[in-house]
């Protein structure tokens, strides 16, 4: 089995690496492999709303930054990590958009697969940011792994995040019940509703 972790910060090698890097460590040692993707420092399209991936799902349109080729790595990936830095008490821009994008376009990719959001901060604005990451995953029946705490890590300069002792015992901590929760499952996505979707509006 194989969990796909994100890094979320523009910083290849920052807080939000560390405490993914936390989190794969201990998967390794339920044999669980595992791959840290970057969303780099380049410039990400958000959605523009075009509908073209319905014509064409399983990827965007844009194939000028980095979605389409994180987005393939899920196809392999029984589970799911996303890291982020705190930006103004929310994620980083940039993940956002590609987040939006992967799950909008390719989302029989992700859908029923176990995941958790992690939020990387100096000070404040992690619980803000680890609530919006978990937003969308609910909309696709992926079961969002417990820790024993919020997944926050807290650290300023490169490299503070490991000096949190609390923060790095959740990272484990979340990985245990991730592996747990894979092995129970056998990898096996959740099932979610066999009901046709019943879309409804308030406009009347």
């Amino acid at each position: 089995m194989k969990v796909l972790l994100i890094n979320g910060s523009p910083r290849q090698r920052g807080n939000t690496f560390v405490a993914l890097s936390e989190i794969a460590g201990q998967l390794e040692k339920f044999g669980i492999g595992s791959e840290i993707a970057w969303i780099g420092n380049k410039p990400v399209r958000g959605c523009i709303g075009c509908g073209r991936c319905h014509l064409d799902p399983g990827a965007c349109a844009f194939n000028d930054d980095v979605c389409n080729e994180i987005s393939a790595k899920m196809e392999s990936a029984d589970a799911l990590v996303v890291g982020s830095p705190v930006y103004y008490g929310q994620p980083n821009g940039a993940l956002l958009a590609i987040l939006q994008r992967m799950l909008y376009s390719n989302g029989d990719a992700f859908r029923g697969k176990p995941v958790a959001s992690v939020a990387v901060c100096r000070r404040g604005g992690a619980t803000a940011t680890f609530q919006t990451l978990n937003m969308p995953f609910l909309m696709l029946n992926m079961p969002v792994v417990a820790s024993q705490y919020w997944n926050i890590v807290y650290g300023r300069e490169a490299g503070q995040a490991a000096m949190d002792k609390e923060g790095m015992q959740t990272m484990r901590t979340l990985a245990n019940n991730m592996a747990a929760l894979l092995k129970a499952t056998d990898g096996r996505p959740a099932p979610g509703s066999d009901e046709p979707w019943e879309p409804m509006h308030f406009i009347r």
